[in-house]
């Protein structure tokens, strides 16, 4: 059976391996590691298709070992304690240290990991992992303090461009006009595999040059790399919600179309939305919120695609509205300030008094109906009689809230007055 092309192209040699140049070039981990002649348990980590488990094999080539691949797949903690007792019982296989490499090790669930730290402890095994996932997601915390974490990255254009040409020198029957090379190389998205398979794809074609039409009309659209569960989709919201912090409404609309392009929930967005309104903009623009509620209720109503445009438009709204976390700091400081104090009871001015018995110990007594007095404002005390009076809330010079600031000075001033 004829192999796939990107295994008929695997390097197997540095020479040979193009792209993640600061992991394989002069002074990069790789490079040190093997002219050092000592293998070291690692985890490479980075997106599909940028040379994880190819450098891997290299890696493992590099040294006077006993290698052996798992896959989650098809291998399991049985496996791996047969494989060590083997070399238990035969020394002649024990000759040699043992270099294991587990493919999509996030594969093996935390306790099943938890086999290989025995090993690790003793030295009987030097372990490489490949994974796409965040390590500190999927690897359990006592294999992840074992391993060094090598961080692959998408491979640039360039990289794409030199594997491109690799293999149509492999496959002489096409050749590709610029214009159908740039879709080529720019469809891919760093992921170097897909690029092979899409050459691969093109092979099917009769001989000769391919335009920029026939590679369109023939290759499907890559699916969006995205992954509702994982570290991508909190990064992703991460950039949604500093772009809306940092008053930037085209990153906003870029990024919310990257979330709901790949697959995420509406709803959790319209929810994020409607905490920025009140977490980053706050009484800086009041209306903030009722937009972001409404933009809600209008997916709700519509469903997608049309009601994505209701997201857009509170997104571009919540980026450019002046921005207050005056009200969220406060918030957080009065919640902190409740937590030490809840054995303090409210003074008795301002107690319900529903019965004779409440009214008789003084509940309500002195209470002050603040629409009786002049300015509509009796300037009591509020807080419990042991505690200081606080001040929580510090409106800002934006928006809305320069409003609230005038206002709170103002009721602090004849607050001032009235208990001197």
């Amino acid at each position: 059976m004829k192999q796939p092309l990107s295994e008929q192209l695997r390097p197997q040699n540095l020479t040979d391996f193009y792209g993640q140049e600061s992991i394989v070039g002069e002074g990069g981990w790789i490079q040190s590691t093997i002219t050092s002649a000592r293998a070291l348990s690692a985890v490479f980590w980075g997106p599909p298709g940028c040379g994880k488990t190819t450098l891997a094999r290299i890696y493992m080539q590099s040294f006077s070992v006993h290698s052996v691949n798992f896959h989650p797949a098809t291998h399991g903690v049985a496996d791996l304690k047969k494989l060590l007792q083997d070399r238990e019982d035969h020394p002649l296989l024990s000759s040699k240290p043992l270099l294991l490499f587990v493919d999509e090790i996030h594969r093996w669930n935390k306790a099943q990991q938890d086999a290989f730290l025995p090993y690790l402890e003793n030295g009987m095994v030097t372990l490489v992992g490949a994974t796409t996932e965040n390590p500190s997601f999927v690897l359990n915390s006592a294999l992840l303090s074992r391993m060094r974490v090598i961080t692959f990255s998408y491979l640039d254009e360039i990289t794409l461009g030199k594997i491109l040409d690799r293999a149509l020198t492999l496959s002489q029957s096409i050749t590709l006009s610029s214009e159908a090379r740039s879709f080529l190389i720019a469809s891919c998205s760093g992921d170097g595999r897909y690029l092979l398979n899409m050459v691969e794809t093109l092979q099917t074609l009769p001989s000769g040059l391919i335009d920029l039409q026939t590679v369109e009309k023939l290759l499907q659209k890559r699916a969006p790399l995205y992954d509702r569960g994982q570290e991508q989709h909190y990064n992703l919201i991460s950039a949604l919600h500093k772009s809306i912090r940092g008053s930037d409404p085209d990153a906003a609309l870029y990024w919310l179309a990257r979330m709901l392009t790949g697959g995420e929930d509406p709803k959790f967005l319209a929810r994020r939305l409607v905490r920025m309104a009140s977490e980053d903009i706050g009484l800086a623009d009041p209306t903030a919120l009722q937009v972001t509620l409404n933009a809600w209720d209008s997916f709700e109503r519509l469903g997608p695609p049309e009601g994505e445009l209701a997201l857009a438009e509170a997104a571009v709204y919540l980026a450019l509205a002046p921005k207050s976390n005056a009200l969220y700091t406060a918030y957080k400081a009065a919640k902190k300030c409740a937590e030490e104090t809840t054995h303090l009871s409210p003074p008795e001015a301002i107690r319900n008094a529903p019965t004779k018995l409440m009214k008789d110990l003084g509940y309500g007594k002195g209470y002050i109906y603040d629409h009786d007095t002049p300015l509509g404002f009796s300037g009591q005390q509020y807080f419990p009689d042991d505690m200081e009076r606080q001040n929580f809330y510090k409106p800002v010079e934006r928006g809305f809230e320069r409003d609230m600031k005038k206002r709170k000075e103002y009721f602090e001033s004849i607050r001032k007055k009235i208990n001197e």
